[in-house]
């Protein structure tokens, strides 16, 4: 079970300095906004998966009068260092020992983030959902990352190749062979796992809504379903060739929520859309424990603006009942307390200009 014991943060944002002493369970950071809070969840964030889940510029997060960022977690059986300098490959370890990437680190801390960006599972493009799917399916099929990456590979060349003045038809019959294995390689396992994870979200979608909406989910898989990606890949050479760019395949794939049979973002208010992606993420949690031998950690940013009362409660709540350890964010303590239960045991951190206190 992953769990942060002790964490240490040197120069991410205005944070210079901290250790946190980390409840198995539940830990409550509060503070004005501005102070440093959310840039905790970050830290967390930028150990599991080497960026943050607020800005593509990792650069960024490095204080600006420090030179060098650097996160240390204790958790119960390992020890994850990350070492950060701006415009340098970064320094990643695992129990001492130096990392090439992250999938080892990104296995044994798991991390599910749930904050005002989490709604583009529903307003964004298709390539939010890939990724919350293939976040699910790296984490319980251990293969799977060799094919995502070969098929990547197999797609940029092809690509490269449609994009040069005359196309060469035997190095495009190469590529289409690489491509095709590969890339049916990857939406096997992207298939299996939606149909194990529909039924793990509905029951805990009903739970949150409180309601009986017909929520459908569909897994559109990058190409027509009547054909094979060989085949797909012929019919679509002529678009290939013209757009210079591959128009189907995995890349292409999406997950489409639905209510009623119309797209969920029409139908359901925008109280209900948080509710429902919420739903996806706890979903997402229990199904990767479900898996595998261990949980994930939640980071919860700014609970009480994306949710009513009533509603963070029964997230909170839920997210608790995982078993799953949690950092949740907020400005005023008070307005998480009283989505608690009286006897959840805590700690509770106040961060003022980036300075970081245990509280009782």
């Amino acid at each position: 079970m992953s769990v942060i014991k002790q964490l240490d943060i040197t120069a991410i944002r205005n944070i210079q300095t901290a250790r946190l002493s980390c409840h198995p369970r539940l830990n409550l950071v509060f503070g004005a906004n501005g102070s440093g809070k959310t840039s905790v969840l970050e830290a967390i964030y930028l150990l599991s998966r080497g960026r943050s889940f607020r800005t593509s510029q990792t650069d960024t997060l490095i204080n600006r009068d420090l030179n060098e960022a650097i996160v240390f977690a204790q958790l119960g059986e390992h020890k994850l260092g990350l070492s950060r300098a701006r415009n340098r490959k970064p320094a990643l370890r695992l129990d001492e020992i130096q990392q090439d990437n992250w999938d080892r680190v990104a296995r044994a801390l798991p991390v599910l983030v749930i904050d005002s960006g989490t709604f583009s599972l529903l307003e964004g493009g298709p390539k939010a959902r890939r990724q919350f799917l293939d976040w699910g399916v790296f984490h319980v099929e251990p293969g799977f990352i060799a094919s995502w990456r070969n098929f990547r590979k197999s797609l940029a060349n092809r690509n490269q190749l449609l994009k040069s003045s005359s196309v060469d038809k035997g190095s495009l019959r190469a590529w289409n062979q690489e491509f095709v294995i590969h890339g049916e390689a990857v939406d096997r396992s992207r298939h299996s796992y939606y149909q194990q994870f529909l039924s793990v979200l509905e029951p805990i979608y009903k739970e949150l809504s409180g309601d009986q909406i017909e929520l459908g989910l569909e897994y559109s898989r990058g190409w027509w379903s009547e054909c094979s990606l060989t085949e797909a890949l012929d019919k679509a050479l002529d678009s290939d060739l013209r757009y210079k760019a591959t128009q189907v395949g995995p890349q292409r794939a999406d997950i489409l929520l639905k209510v009623q049979g119309k797209p969920a973002q029409d139908v359901l208010s925008r109280g209900q859309q948080k509710i429902l992606v919420c739903a996806l993420k706890v979903a997402q949690g229990v199904f990767h424990s479900q898996l595998s031998d261990n949980k994930s950690i939640y980071l919860l940013d700014d609970l009480p603006a994306e949710l009513d009362a009533t509603n963070r409660s029964a997230v909170l709540q839920r997210v608790l009942h995982t078993g799953s350890q949690v950092f949740v964010t907020c400005v005023e303590r008070e307005a998480l307390l009283h989505s608690l239960p009286g006897d959840e045991e805590m700690t509770a951190f106040h961060v003022e200009r980036g300075k970081i206190s245990t509280v009782n």
